[in-house]
C-alpha cells in the first residue's frame, strides 16, 4: 500500500517542517479523542535529545539494519553516520523523501507487510520510536515475527519500543481499553488516523503492549525478550534475540531520567 498525496498525512507535515514552515500532527482515535502529537519536532531531532532508554537501546544495534517506519530518518541516519549499512522503509513517500534530502542513502517507500527476502539479509531489524505498533494486532504481529526471523542472520536481535498504556489513570484511555477487551481486542489495539491541515491517513490499528504481552506475542515465533530499558510514563524499548537454546531472560534496566 502507497499512500496518495491526500493521505500522507504524517510526511505532509514532516516535510513542512523540514523546509522550516512549520508542522504538527492530530492523531484521531476510534472514540473521537483528538490529541496534538509530538510529531514532526521528535522526527527530525538530533541524537543528543532522544531520551536515555533509547540511546541504551541503540548500543545493541549490529550490522545490516533494517529501519521499519523510518519517517524522516532520524535514526537510519544515525546508525549510517556510525558506519552501518541501513534501509530505510516507510510508508510515507514524503516522509522518505524528506530522508533522503537529509543524506539517507538506502531508502523505500514499503508497508511493513512488504517486508521479504528480495530486500536481502539483516542482522538488526529497527522499530525504535513506539513501532512496534506496526505490527497492528496480535495475530499480525505473531506473522510478520516469523516473517522476520526469515530475512535475518542466526545471531540477529530486534530493537522495538513500545508503551505500557496499563501505566494510566485517565478516564478516556481506561474506558478506551475496556472497549477495546469487550470487543476482544487487546487493550493497547488503538484504531486511529493522522491528520495534518486538509490530509488524513486511512483508519489503521497501532499496538502498544506491556513487557509481559510482548513477550506474550513472541512466544512460539522464534524471537525471545534478551533485555528491557525502561523509560519515563510506561515507555520502554526492548532488545530481542533469535531463540535458541540457554538463551538468557531478560532483565529490565531503568534509564533514570
Amino acid at each position: 500500500m502507497k499512500l496518495t498525496m491526500q493521505q500522507d498525512a504524517i510526511g505532509q507535515a514532516v516535510y513542512d517542517c523540514y523546509r522550516g514552515l512549520g508542522g504538527y500532527e492530530i492523531i484521531e482515535r476510534s472514540d473521537g479523542f483528538i490529541q496534538e502529537s509530538g510529531g514532526p519536532r521528535i522526527y527530525l531531532s538530533e541524537y543528543r535529545s532522544w531520551p536515555r532508554y533509547q540511546k541504551l537501546a541503540l548500543r545493541h544495534v549490529s550490522g545490516r539494519v533494517l529501519d521499519i517506519g523510518c519517517n524522516a530518518g532520524r535514526h537510519a541516519l544515525y546508525l549510517q553516520e556510525r558506519g552501518h549499512s541501513v534501509l530505510g522503509i516507510d510508508i510515507s513517500p514524503l516522509a522518505i523523501k524528506t530522508a533522503g534530502l537529509r543524506g539517507l542513502k538506502a531508502r523505500r517507500v514499503l508497508p511493513i507487510t512488504g517486508v521479504s527476502r528480495h530486500l536481502g539479509s539483516f542482522e538488526t531489524i529497527f522499530l525504535l520510536g513506539n513501532n512496534f505498533g506496526l505490527f497492528a494486532t496480535w495475530a499480525r504481529a505473531r506473522w510478520l515475527l516469523r516473517r522476520l526471523r526469515t530475512i535475518t542472520a542466526e545471531d540477529a536481535r530486534l530493537i522495538v519500543e513500545s508503551l505500557d498504556v496499563y501505566r494510566t489513570d485517565e478516564p478516556e484511555h481506561l474506558e478506551y481499553q475496556a472497549e477495546n477487551r469487550r470487543l476482544g481486542r487487546m487493550s493497547g489495539q488503538i484504531r486511529m488516523r493522522a491528520r495534518y491541515k486538509q490530509f488524513a491517513t486511512p483508519w489503521f490499528d497501532y499496538l502498544m503492549v506491556s513487557q509481559q504481552e510482548m513477550e506474550s506475542i513472541l512466544e512460539g515465533t522464534g524471537w525471545i525478550t534478551n533485555r528491557f530499558f525502561n523509560g519515563p510514563g510506561g515507555s520502554y524499548a526492548a532488545v530481542i534475540k533469535k531463540e535458541t537454546l540457554g538463551t538468557p531472560t531478560c532483565a529490565p534496566v531503568a534509564s533514570k531520567e
